[in-house]
């Protein structure tokens, strides 16, 4: 892919719900490869953030805050048949934008499965029905209501989303490097096979931002590089991950779920208070944040394999993000408000002065111990790859832009999450927004420099168990 190569002509309108940074970052992606025009896209968006940007490209801007007795009324008019719904808002249900989109005819594609105001935080909801497995449930449900239906593409940022396609591409470099016949796989089974062949225990969505600004954090002020109201909303929903078939410790504040597969389970803590060892290649070993995201259950949900009605084979798969120091400064001060949000909130972005968003998948127990497959990407590349982003937004909204060319050349697939999509089309068309693309092979497990100074109650006979993996 060229720097300005149009991949898709595309004749209908396109509407974005919400427009923060991932908005910010995508529309000049969209107006530089996908061929449509600024008058065919409206922005509808609850803030004033970015309407600068809109109105430099020349494209409507609606500021009006959806909620369930408008949402209707406000999109409708915008909507018809072969058109775009670009999800990008907090708190707005994705499963009602879904629905309407399906009614109206359009397309549809959202970085994450949102419930509407306050869902996440209800004092009165129960842990499970405040989960990412819960929220992805009711969205597959909808796939009962027609098969040959407008595509939908469920949450394809960059994780959830990109780390699909980096996860496929890892088991078919892990399986030449392994002298495994890999073959052509295609379907779940055939993939879910693969990784059980290769030996896949676990797989870590390992991501560590090293972005600094010029600007510290200043106390009672949320720091981040890209959303505050979806990293706060996701952190403080209970951690959540795929459980592994080699798992013999189930977790003392663990809970199993009571409807689906029962690929994931949960724990009965907020992510942003769970901590998990990782490694990526620059960062080396670090903590990370075990924040919940819906790769951690479709991935688990993906990858097993079964004997019947049996589960013989499922890998442990979760998130492991250590964010810009800014942003731990600022969850710090979120646990110790207890979880209350501070009163200031901050995007960063021009005040970035350098620092890389390392942001891969760690597959790991198969027979050459580990391996990292993703993105390095600099602030300095991204500014010089696209306006409007950072290195943590350029790696979400290419894979955004990534999902919608796919939809658009795809239009009747119905509901798909970023695991049943071909993963070659959507990765390559991310490749030129990446920086360096690498895959590293390490021999660091979660026992490395353990028990030297303390006493600890490891599983040294497999290091790849999740109680070895967890900060406690």
């Amino acid at each position: 892919m060229t720097k300005h190569e149009v991949h898709v002509n595309f004749a209908g309108k396109i509407v974005f719900v919400g427009f923060g940074s991932i908005g910010q970052g995508v529309l000049p992606l969209i107006l530089r490869h996908i061929g449509t025009s600024a008058d065919r896209i409206t922005i509808v968006t609850a803030e004033d953030a970015g309407r600068g940007e809109a109105d430099h490209f020349g494209v409507k801007f609606v500021k009006k805050a959806l909620t369930p007795e408008n949402y209707r009324a406000t999109l409708e008019p915008l909507l018809g048949e072969g058109d775009f719904l670009l999800n990008l808002s907090v708190d707005v249900s994705s499963t009602a934008l879904v629905a309407l989109a399906r009614e109206r005819g359009a397309l549809y594609l959202d970085t994450c499965i949102e419930p509407w105001a306050g869902g996440y935080t209800d004092p009165g909801a129960s842990v499970e029905s405040r989960s990412n497995y819960a929220m992805r449930l009711d969205a597959l449900k909808l796939r009962d209501r027609g098969k040959d239906a407008p595509t939908a593409v469920l949450t394809h940022g960059a994780n959830p989303g990109l780390v699909s396609h980096l996860v496929k591409q890892a088991l078919l470099n892990i399986a030449k490097d392994m002298g495994v016949d890999a073959g052509a796989p295609s379907t779940r089974d055939e993939w879910a096979k693969l990784a059980q062949t290769l030996g896949i225990k676990v797989i870590h969505i390992a991501e560590r931002d090293t972005q600094v600004a010029n600007a510290p954090k200043e106390a009672n002020e949320f720091v981040n590089t890209w959303s505050v109201d979806g990293f706060v909303s996701e952190g403080a929903q209970p951690a959540e991950l795929g459980w592994g078939t080699h798992e013999k410790h189930f977790p003392v504040d663990g809970g199993r779920h009571s409807k689906g597969s029962g690929c994931a389970i949960y724990l009965n803590r907020p992510g942003a208070s769970t901590r998990v060892r990782t490694w990526t290649p620059e960062a080396g070993h670090f903590h990370g944040f075990l924040i919940t995201h819906s790769e951690a259950i479709s991935l688990a949900d993906y990858y097993t394999v079964k004997d019947g009605d049996q589960v013989v084979y499922r890998p442990t798969t979760h998130y492991a993000y250590h964010p810009c120091d800014n942003a731990v400064l600022s969850v710090h001060e979120f646990a110790g408000r207890n979880w209350h949000l501070q009163d200031k909130k901050r995007i960063m972005l021009k005040e970035i002065t350098q620092g890389i968003d390392e942001l891969g998948v760690l597959l790991a127990g198969h027979a050459k111990n580990a391996y990292w497959y993703g993105s390095q990407l600099s602030v300095a590349e991204a500014r010089d790859l696209a306006p409007f982003n950072s290195a943590t937004s350029l790696q979400v909204t290419a894979a955004a832009l990534a999902g919608m060319i796919w939809a658009m050349e795809n239009p009747k697939r119905g509901i798909v999450e970023p695991d049943d999509m071909d993963f070659a089309r959507p990765l390559g068309i991310c490749m030129p927004y990446l920086g360096t693309v690498v895959g590293k092979y390490t021999d660091w497990t979660p026992l490395y420099q353990r028990g030297e100074l303390f006493e600890e109650d490891l599983d040294t006979s497999d290091p790849w168990q999740f109680k070895n993996v967890r900060v406690v």
